[in-house]
């Protein structure tokens, strides 16, 4: 009898044993999942646990698109280590004082899983980070060819909702990416063709956008004064500006000076062609008239019988 209840108590001892350990371990270890989520070019912190003097600290990183990279630091030898981790992935602290992780300017490429592993003499310590990134959509809204607005949120994610202030039966077109954003776009559909200013309202998880738009149908367009306000006055200064030129070139015209008349000139070449035939003539009557001189007294004749010339 004694020997079984012995028997008995040592089962015993060995169950509460067995229960105590399986508490401390329930205790020490932990393995809990946390989702969080960031915008394109924000920064995320992730901590691992507030916890310190750990003997080890791992954080592996496993992106949906890309390879897996991985932080480590071991106490004992007070070393860091990095495998395939961009410079953005990165230790917010020392590791030996605060294990906590920092992603610098969110892409879409962060989006994956975030585990960190904690080693200390307690147990160990894990923890999961699912990391979701929202790109906030591009809005843009503008009138097409036949007057009618067109509402479009380019490369958002996930997907963004699309309204319209007035009613309006439109049905939205998504195109899909690579990079997994979608882009969205909505014709304005109204019942009535009398319309003022249309509103088109964006809905995002990373924020709401509006915008608001008047179109006009083809042909119905609003004359803007100014549009023929302006050439009119331009047109009216360069008239005038030609007609001042071209009055100052006339009036240049007239009153420019004739210039003076020059009279020929007399050279005295001319004057002695002119008296020579004069002079010739002269200069023969005088030679003629000593010859009948010199012949008349050389004969003692009178001069009336002197023999004509």
């Amino acid at each position: 009898m004694k020997a079984g209840a012995d028997m008995k108590i040592a089962g015993k001892t060995v169950c509460v044993f067995v229960l105590l350990t399986i508490t401390k371990v329930t205790r020490t270890v932990g393995n809990n999942r946390v989702t969080v989520t960031a915008t394109v070019g924000s920064s995320c912190v992730l901590t691992c646990s507030p916890k310190t003097n750990a003997t080890m600290v791992t954080w592996k990183i496993m992106p949906k698109v890309g390879g897996h990279c991985a932080l480590g630091y071991r106490a004992d030898q007070n070393k860091t280590d990095r495998t395939n981790c961009s410079d953005r992935i990165n230790w917010k602290f020392r590791p030996d004082r605060d294990p906590t992780l920092e992603i610098r300017q969110v892409e879409i490429a962060h989006e994956g899983d975030y585990i960190c592993e904690l080693v200390k003499t307690e147990g160990n310590f894990h923890k999961t980070y699912h990391l979701t990134v929202l790109a906030p959509p591009r809005l843009t809204l503008y009138c097409d060819d036949h007057g009618v607005p067109v509402c479009q949120a380019a490369a958002g994610k996930p997907p963004a909702q699309i309204s319209w202030v007035l009613e309006s039966t439109s049905t939205p077109r998504e195109e899909a990416h690579d990079n997994g954003t979608v882009t969205v776009l909505s014709k304005f559909t109204a019942h009535s063709t009398n319309r003022t200013n249309t509103t088109c309202i964006v809905s995002h998880p990373a924020g709401n956008q509006s915008k608001s738009i008047a179109c006009r149908p083809p042909g119905n367009e609003s004359v803007n004064p100014h549009v023929y306000i302006i050439p009119c006055f331009l047109s009216i200064i360069t008239s005038m500006t030609l007609i001042y030129c071209f009055k100052l070139h006339s009036n240049r015209l007239c009153h420019k000076t004739k210039p003076p008349e020059t009279a020929p000139t007399h050279s005295p070449q001319d004057d002695t062609a002119e008296v020579e035939p004069y002079t010739t003539y002269v200069q023969k009557e005088n030679i003629i008239y000593n010859s009948v001189s010199d012949l008349t007294a050389g004969q003692n004749l009178p001069q009336r019988l002197s023999p004509a010339t």
